[in-house]
């Protein structure tokens, strides 16, 4: 009998989620970078030309509030968040690479990861609804729904099978 996690469907499912995993940890490394080269720089000086390249308001509320950020951010904080952009790029990088290998321990991480952010997306939309919330929650949950599946099918949702417990296995 063939084993229906081998079924040719599946694993360009799982090619194309590691994909977007991949496609998340580079776009948050260059983000990183991007923090890097604004070291020794005045970050509120190029907060309001970001700003302003994007013809957005610099007096408007949230515009303003970007820009007040920038301007408290030193050299150090960068530095800071600039490695946290590298860990959470390492992660997802490490996700897609056992995505793609099709380990189950990356469907866990993935779809454990994606549902996290479901109940703040789902709030966001109560919130204000538009388009790009709206295919961000759902892009999400369809991943998560698809490792889901793919768990089940492999079985890994089930309890591993213990035995009978006896005293003597934990003495």
């Amino acid at each position: 009998m063939p084993d229906p996690v081998k079924s040719a469907d599946r694993p360009a499912g799982l090619k194309l989620v590691a994909l977007l995993e991949l496609s998340k940890g580079a776009l948050v490394l260059l983000a990183g970078l991007g923090l890097l080269a604004l070291l020794h720089r005045d970050v509120g000086d190029a907060a309001e030309d970001l700003v302003r390249l994007f013809h957005l308001n610099p007096a408007s509320r949230t515009p303003r509030v970007f820009i007040e950020a920038a301007d408290k951010l030193t050299d150090a904080r960068l530095w800071w968040l600039a490695a946290a952009a590298l860990g959470y790029a390492l992660v997802r990088v490490a996700e897609a690479c056992g995505l793609w290998l099709r380990k189950a321990w990356a469907e866990w991480f993935g779809a454990l990861t994606g549902a996290i952010y479901i109940p703040i997306e789902i709030y966001e939309l109560t919130q204000k609804l538009t388009w790009p919330r709206i295919l961000i929650l759902t892009v999400n949950a369809l991943v998560v729904g698809y490792l889901a599946l793919e768990l089940l099918r492999r079985g890994a949702l089930h309890a591993p099978r213990l035995g009978p417990l006896r005293p003597e296995r934990f003495f």
